[in-house]
């Protein structure tokens, strides 16, 4: 195992999977795709930490989020395999895309990586929804300022059966089973030895 790093800066290597959920639960994963333009990503736990009191101190503490984590991806730009793939955009036949009001939005996998003053630091979530982004635009005003495109994601648990357990997410660091070849397949949990 490399050194410890300090400080992380800098998302990049931004690639989907789509995932199949089963009536069990259970996923599969298909090849995973680049999806350039990083900007930002950022994502919180939809519950919260609840205390019961008694004898006048926390007696009793859970945690309600459950694994789910909601937030925001910021990209330069959402290229057409990403609004076919898993925002369920339709294409016609002249190659226009256009959305399907009534589709079921598609279960992808997002993988990616955090810098880090050492080494980087990948991570996968396994059950990921995005909305439908916003469409702005604004004048140039005399200069080219690109203008970001933002998606709102939901990641949920799935059920690894070879593990016993529900997962929302993984992380390898630089030296770890899978780190080399995170982008090849996405690498789930395997079942303890201990």
């Amino acid at each position: 195992m490399p050194t410890e790093n300090k400080v992380k800066f800098g998302l990049d290597k931004v690639y989907y999977s789509i995932a199949t959920i089963a009536s069990d639960g259970t996923a599969t994963f298909g090849a995973p795709k680049p999806f350039p333009g990083a900007v930002d990503l950022s994502l919180d736990p939809s519950g919260s930490l609840e205390k019961f009191w008694a004898d006048n101190v926390p007696y009793y503490q859970y945690n309600t989020e459950a694994g789910v984590l909601t937030g925001t991806l910021e990209m330069a730009y959402l290229p057409k395999d990403f609004r076919k793939d898993c925002l369920g955009e339709l294409e016609d036949a002249f190659g226009l895309l256009y959305d399907d009001a009534d589709a079921e939005l598609p279960h992808f996998a997002l993988l990616f990586q955090f810098k880090g003053d050492q080494h980087g630091v990948r991570h996968v979530l396994y059950n990921c929804v995005a909305s439908r982004p916003s469409i702005a635009g604004h004048t140039t005003e005399g200069s080219n300022e690109p203008k970001t495109e933002s998606i709102d994601i939901t990641a949920s648990p799935v059920y690894f059966a070879g593990v016993g357990k529900n997962a929302t997410k993984m992380r390898a660091y630089e030296g770890d089973h899978g780190y080399d070849s995170w982008y090849t397949s996405v690498v789930t949990p395997a079942a303890s030895t201990t």
